[in-house]
């Protein structure tokens, strides 16, 4: 019987996965490397109807809602600036459903960790794990942590929720698979003061000839946009590599050919542009051992075009929390918990990589423009498979 779990990771998987833990009725203690907490200052998600939905099986979802704003629909245009089609952003719009809500990662981060502390779950700070161990007792196996400050912690399970570069995943398989990097940045911004007409609660999705971007009015009036560019792997934080001015000015010119708002949208941007390096894991053979399992970025990391990486941990966390409740021995609630996620994650994985539709490349821009044509013709290839998944507790 699982009575503590060691959750290695402080993000969303984790505290999501603590959150469950303790609905379950088991302990769970969360070690975060970081010294104040997961940092990626600035960047910006949504969190879809699938992810909150599984929120509100632990009752987690409010604090989400109240810090986010809506945006129900997806309008596609062109490189012509012509609207392609538009459709509901789950798939269906029958208004009993939560989502999708868009809101900075760092204030997800802050409100899941805020209503986990609410719960009297603890999280401790400046734990850089650097190995683990299984040891036999009396009352059955027990997993030993050690962390790189000289500490140790023990529970009967350790969950790896660490993210793209987990520590736990070659704790688990030593041969495990490496993030491959898909050879597009991520870009995200904040345009201020700019009056391009955008339908309310909508992302307007446009298709470019050699770039692909998207955006939001907030409730402020500014326009939130991100961007898949074709580029090198950034070193680092991406900070060294360019500044702002840098990116606004190589990003503009990606969109400067074509009839849309994008190049004017970026080129209001402020001094907040952030850069990052998409990867994707297609699959990791070993999800588990008797004694510690990984979920979320640490399992099967997508690509960002399908912006499902927040909602695929979510679900992880409910899901996990609910096979160690149902499941005595802790690697059976593992088999469980892999045979119930690895098919859907990784045909998240495949999709989104499909999304990337070669960024940069006349194939690309043809690929684009057939999603775009797909919707137009009254969403076929928008089955509801992905947002539609719901969580019975």
């Amino acid at each position: 019987m699982t009575e503590k779990a060691l959750i290695i990771g402080g993000g969303i998987a984790g505290a999501v996965t603590a959150m469950a833990l303790h609905k379950a009725g088991i302990e769970a203690e969360i070690f975060e490397a970081y010294p104040t907490g997961a940092d990626d200052v600035g960047a910006f998600l949504v969190v879809f109807t699938n992810g909150l939905e599984a929120l509100r099986v632990i009752d987690a979802h409010g604090p989400v809602v109240d810090h986010s704003f809506p945006a129900r629909r997806v309008a596609l245009i062109g490189d012509d600036g012509q609207l392609r089609g538009e459709r509901p952003i789950s798939g269906i719009d029958d208004g009993t459903a939560l989502g999708p809500r868009t809101l900075r990662r760092a204030t997800l981060y802050r409100v899941l960790h805020d209503e986990a502390a609410r719960r009297g779950i603890p999280v401790r700070h400046g734990k850089r794990l650097v190995g683990a161990e299984t040891v036999s007792g009396p009352h059955g196996d027990r997993v030993v942590a050690s962390f790189a400050d000289g500490s140790t912690a023990e529970g009967d399970v350790l969950i790896g929720a660490d993210g793209l570069h987990s520590a736990t995943r070659p704790l688990i398989d030593p041969v495990a698979p490496r993030p491959r990097y898909t050879g597009q940045n991520t870009v995200c911004g904040y345009a201020h003061g700019i009056d391009t007409p955008l339908a309310p609660e909508t992302y307007t999705m446009i298709a470019g000839k050699r770039a692909f971007l998207g955006c939001t009015r907030a409730p402020d009036g500014d326009v939130w946009w991100f961007a898949n560019v074709p580029g090198d792997e950034l070193t680092g934080d991406g900070a060294a590599d360019r500044t702002p001015a840098d990116w606004r000015s190589r990003i503009a010119a990606l969109f400067a050919d074509d009839d849309t708002p994008a190049a004017a949208i970026v080129r209001a941007t402020g001094d907040t542009v952030i850069a990052s390096n998409s990867y994707d894991i297609t699959t990791t053979p070993t999800w588990h051992n008797d004694t510690m399992v990984i979920l979320g970025d640490a399992a099967h990391a997508a690509a960002p075009n399908a912006a499902q990486g927040a909602s695929m941990a979510i679900e992880d966390g409910v899901v996990l929390g609910r096979a160690l409740r149902d499941h005595a021995d802790p690697r059976a609630a593992f088999t469980a918990f892999e045979e119930l996620r690895r098919d859907r994650v990784e045909k998240v994985v495949a999709t989104s990589a499909g999304l990337a539709g070669r960024v940069g490349t006349q194939d690309g821009a043809r690929a684009r423009e057939a999603a775009a044509s797909r919707a137009e013709r009254g969403g076929a290839g928008t089955s509801d498979w992905l947002t539609g998944y719901r969580i019975a507790w």
